[in-house]
């Protein structure tokens, strides 16, 4: 039995860590996952161009698909994944590989689901794994459904879903080095929960730029991280700039025909370009 999955990245709007509630958008990176079981015992992982990654999170998406709909039957599983999203660097690539290895394993046992509770299989996958502080249901959800999203990360709720503005391109800055979430600075993090508890409300309002803004603005500090990147994206003319997740990527939100110019002013930072994947029909 075989079966396959698609998932998209994302970024965030407002990071969950501090306050429960996070906002993200969906992105058009793609990470795909095939899944083949068949009777036995055990996982074998492959990840492609990513050797010496851990498989936690892709085995227990596994387990959390065959505990819920497996029916006590035992599989072995030969599970395979490629992505377009760079590991541990704010861009959703956990989210994302949990989402497709899930809806893989699904299609493999030809079981239909909720596509929501199949990402809740995933972001409880991701918190057992230990990829994940809140479990990232606002990425996760962002990654399946594209679009907007708010939610309540502790209760697992969808408060707000609908089309991001997709007059702009979203320039993506990775710098050479990745942030773990097992050396977060938490109480660092959770200092700045007033300011983060603004930006939330802010996104509410529909002003996702500003909410972007002052949301990496308050993580940055609270990670150590530079902010220059982010000042200089500002004045040269982005609509945003932030961190995205924990970072240590910077996501900047630039007019489609700005893109150029933009560019040559941040000459010097090599950047990745990607589209908003907003859902089909609205939301």
């Amino acid at each position: 039995m075989k079966g396959m999955g698609t998932s998209h990245g994302a970024a965030t709007i407002v990071n969950a860590i501090a306050n429960g509630k996070g906002a993200a958008f969906g992105l058009d990176l793609k990470t795909e996952a095939t899944v083949e079981l068949t009777e036995g015992e055990g996982i074998n992982v492959t990840m492609d161009g990513l050797v010496g990654e851990s498989t936690a999170l892709v085995e227990r998406c596994v387990l959390g698909v065959l505990e819920r709909v497996g029916s006590g039957k035992r599989y072995h599983a030969e599970v395979r994944t490629s992505s377009q999203i760079p590991v541990s660097r704010g861009l959703k690539s956990s989210s994302a590989a949990a989402n497709a290895v899930v809806l893989a394993t699904l299609d493999a046992l030809n079981v239909e689901m909720d596509l929501v509770d199949a990402v809740r299989i995933g972001t409880r996958a991701a918190i057992d794994a230990g990829v994940s502080v809140t479990g990232a249901f606002d990425d996760a959800c962002a990654c399946a459904l594209g679009g907007v999203v708010l939610t309540d990360n502790r209760s697992e709720e969808i408060l707000f879903h609908g089309p991001m503005p997709d007059y702009f391109r979203a320039l993506i800055y990775v710098p050479p080095f990745q942030v773990r979430k097992a050396s977060l600075p938490r109480k660092r993090m959770a200092a700045v929960k007033g300011l983060v508890d603004l930006a939330f409300e802010v996104a509410q309002e529909g002003d996702y730029f500003r909410a972007l803004t002052l949301n990496g603005m308050c993580y940055s500090v609270a990670l150590g991280l530079d902010q220059e990147a982010a000042v200089k994206a500002m004045m040269s003319g982005a609509l945003a700039a932030g961190l995205t997740g924990t970072g240590p990527a910077l996501v900047m939100l630039v007019v489609e025909d700005k893109v150029r110019e933009f560019r040559e002013a941040m000459a010097g930072y090599e950047l990745i370009e990607a589209r908003v994947r907003n859902p089909e029909g609205g939301a």
